[in-house]
């Protein structure tokens, strides 16, 4: 369930892939049984693609990991974060748009 562009996180590589990247990281907290995340992966795709080179964006399936889910305080899905400098700079919850996700991280390049 991602894009060519689209990064899988999980807890193996959120450090370097995250946490130590020179670019903003756009974080997707997801889950397979979570309609509205099904319904927002092809903008999160489409943000990926638009943006690759510039930016990393990326999804984390919280069944999958949950420590960093508890980490991150993710209390609902889909939740994005966008990290930069390995710190959380904003939080969206809920379902959102390609052009919204976009306008994010372009403010943060």
């Amino acid at each position: 369930m991602a894009g060519n562009h689209t990064v899988v996180f999980n807890e193996q590589n959120f450090e370097q892939e995250v946490l130590k990247s020179d670019r903003p990281v756009l974080v997707d907290f997801w889950a397979e049984w979570c309609a509205p995340c099904r319904m927002m992966s092809p903008a999160v795709d489409a943000t990926a693609e638009a943006l690759a080179g510039r930016a990393k964006v990326g999804k984390l399936n919280v069944d999958e990991n949950q420590s960093l889910a508890s980490r991150y305080n993710i209390r609902s899905i889909p939740t994005l974060l966008l990290f930069k400098n390995g710190q959380v700079q904003e939080q969206l919850v809920g379902a959102t748009s390609k052009d919204v996700l976009t306008r994010l991280l372009e403010k943060n390049l």
